[in-house]
């Protein structure tokens, strides 16, 4: 059996299972499966008049998978392959969604564009976030420029953060202990630790939240060959303030911080060595909020300063800040004509500092005069919700750059949704088109920069179908099929001179994205998502050709719930330099799959949940990048506490 035909049995073994099941339990009342989605409009609609199938991990899933990091909930979800989050705590993330980079992906969180500045990539770090400081995620796949502006290329993920109880004062306490070993080690001593507080509530018009989070992890090398583990250490705090003045008017304040240290070997040579990468975070905002009769106006700013250093054979620094504001006006006609009128400005300025070989003392290689650019982007939205089942979100950008001037994108999505007795098939279409914007170090650095750079532009068609079994099932196919044009690219100019040039060529993805919710019985809950890619060969680094993701939730009682886990990832290709060519090998990963067990506990009046899990219950041997570790079978235990 070929992997195509593989994928469409995936995709109707799942229908057919759901299908015999609903069959059984015609009668039973059951939970109707719909969502308020707000990432592909800025509005808060029915998931049924949205254009878009949008991922949502609310906060009923992330309770069933306490103890995983924000990388590894994500990378459960459909087309999306989180490269590094099942291996070493600090191995560094590469976000693969429909054949993209990191680059290619925007990270919100509440509704903020996140980035670092300092990044070859411009993407924000995964493994800044603390899980237990959030409330749920939206996962907006396609181009997405015409909101979000650069970086909106194949998803924007939006998370959205805890916020403050409606009790006067509410603590909460999260502690998790865990393993951390390879498939060949069954020593189970733990190695990882999770801790976090939250102090949060409300008194009359003011609200407050603060919380802090702590992770420590040991017992691991980075990689396969090495002896000595690599520590990772972090820390979050985060604050966030509100106000309310009045009807009309409300005031929301944050601060965060968040910082790591990461060990990491020598993976050229791939010997142990006593590398380690340091990390540290701030970020303060301001969002004041209007609401008017017909509308509201938002203003979202944020200042962010990085620090990040490399301490290794080649020692080197970087300081980045950047300046975010995004001002919109969300104006309702009739509730059925939406827009979104809206300008967004961004300055980014980064400096770094090396330590030239054979010598001491760190010298400047990336000059805060040279490497800075500022994007103004105004912006517009509009959504038409019919009466008669059509619908419409379509939108425009006018991208302007400090560096190389003017660059338009634009996106349509029409939708038909027909309603019937047992619930609704909805059809959907989009195109829709997205830019990235160079980097500083891309743009800036010395000896490989090039201030002549053009964005990278990427363009998407969407067609897909929705059906929704009323109080039972939701089940939606997407095909999509991406282009990139004027990818910038590391290229030898000659000689060994090497430069970031726009390339001439084109690269295309496209593939097939399946999701199944549905309640099989009474107590028994599936989730299903399976993904075909198919990228040109230029693209194909570690990506897998057929993934599948499944879960089933149990309701033992009603204070306990048991969930089983299982993720499948097709063979990939890696690339490994080889020193007596000077030529990049093609080394296949073979394909693996994890089986993982969760439960859950509620007791002493629901105030605190106690739970577990085992992950990779068959000890899988298995690589995400060649030559590095992953995690074997592991355990971990833990508590919540809500007082």
């Amino acid at each position: 059996m070929n992997k195509t035909k593989l994928f469409c049995s995936i995709l109707c073994t799942g229908m057919l299972c759901v299908g015999n099941a609903q069959k059984k339990q015609d009668s039973l009342t059951t939970e109707q499966l719909d969502e308020v989605v707000v990432t592909d409009s800025r509005f808060y609609l029915k998931r049924e008049n949205s254009g878009k199938v949008i991922t949502k991990i609310t906060s009923k899933d992330l309770e069933k998978l306490q103890g995983q990091s924000i990388a590894e909930i994500i990378g459960r979800t459909a087309g999306i392959e989180i490269n590094g989050a099942r291996s070493n705590a600090g191995q560094n993330l590469s976000y693969f969604i429909r054949g993209g980079r990191n680059r290619q992906v925007l990270v919100m969180i509440d509704g903020i564009q996140v980035t670092d500045a300092s990044q070859i990539a411009n993407d924000y770090d995964l493994r800044l976030l603390n899980p237990d400081q959030v409330e749920s995620i939206e996962i907006l796949k396609g181009a997405s420029s015409t909101l979000y502006g650069t970086g909106a290329a194949t998803a924007v993920i939006n998370i959205k953060l805890k916020e403050a109880s409606k009790k006067a004062f509410n603590l909460n306490l999260r502690s998790t202990l865990g393993t951390n070993q390879s498939s060949d080690e069954n020593n189970y001593t733990f190695e990882d630790f999770r801790n976090s507080v939250s102090v949060n509530g409300s008194t009359g018009n003011f609200n407050y939240l603060a919380s802090f989070g702590q992770q420590f992890t040991d017992g691991l090398s980075a990689i396969e060959a090495g002896t000595e583990s690599d520590t990772y250490n972090s820390y979050n705090a985060n604050l966030k303030l509100g106000y309310k003045f009045s009807n009309a008017f409300k005031l929301n304040a944050y601060a965060n911080y968040d910082n790591f240290k990461a060990d990491f070997d020598d993976s050229f040579a791939m010997l142990d060595a006593d590398n380690v990468s340091y990390s540290n975070q701030y970020r303060i905002g301001l969002s004041p909020e209007f609401n008017y009769k017909t509308g509201s106006l938002t203003i979202n700013a944020a200042y962010s300063d990085v620090e990040r250093e490399i301490a290794s054979s080649f020692p080197t620094q970087f300081n980045a800040q950047n300046i975010v504001i995004d001002a919109f006006n969300r104006y309702n006609f009739n509730d059925k004509f939406y827009t979104v009128l809206g300008v967004n400005y961004q300055d980014n300025q980064m400096e770094s500092f090396t330590m030239p070989f054979g010598e001491s003392g760190f010298s400047q290689a990336i000059n805060p005069e040279n490497a800075q650019f500022t994007i103004t982007d105004p912006y517009a939205n509009v959504v038409y919700k019919s009466d008669f089942g059509f619908n419409l979100n379509a939108g425009i950008r006018l991208n302007n750059h400090s560096e190389y001037g003017s660059h338009f994108v634009y996106g349509v999505n029409p939708s038909y949704k027909v309603d019937f007795d047992f619930g609704y098939l909805k059809g959907l279409t989009s195109y829709s088109t997205a830019f990235i914007t160079p980097s500083l170090y891309q743009l800036f650095e010395p000896n490989y920069g090039n201030s002549d750079l053009q964005p990278e532009e990427n363009a998407t068609i969407e067609v897909g179908a929705e059906i929704s079994l009323k109080n039972r099932a939701t089940f939606s196919l997407v095909y999509f099929n991406r282009k990139e044009t004027n990818f910038i690219d590391f290229v030898d100019t000659g000689n060994f001179v090497f430069q970031y040039q726009n390339t001439a060529s084109s690269f295309t993805a496209s593939g097939l994205e399946f999701v199944a919710q549905a309640k099989l019985l009474e107590k028994l809950n599936l989730n299903l998502n399976a993904t075909y890619t198919s990228v040109d060969e230029d693209l194909s680094l570690r990506i897998p050709e057929i993934k599948v993701n499944t879960r089933l939730d149990y309701d033992l009682a009603d204070a306990t719930i048991l969930s089983l886990s299982y993720q499948y990832n097709d063979d990939r290709e890696d690339s490994v330099y080889n020193p007596d060519t000077f030529q990049n090998d093609k080394i296949t990963l073979e394909s693996f799959g994890l089986l993982d067990f969760y439960i859950s506990h509620n007791i002493i009046n629901n105030r605190m949940t106690v739970f577990g899990n085992v992950t990779n219950i068959f000890n899988e041997d298995y690589q995400e990048l060649f030559g590095f570790t992953t995690r074997g079978r592991g355990v971990n235990i833990g508590f919540n506490l809500n007082l």
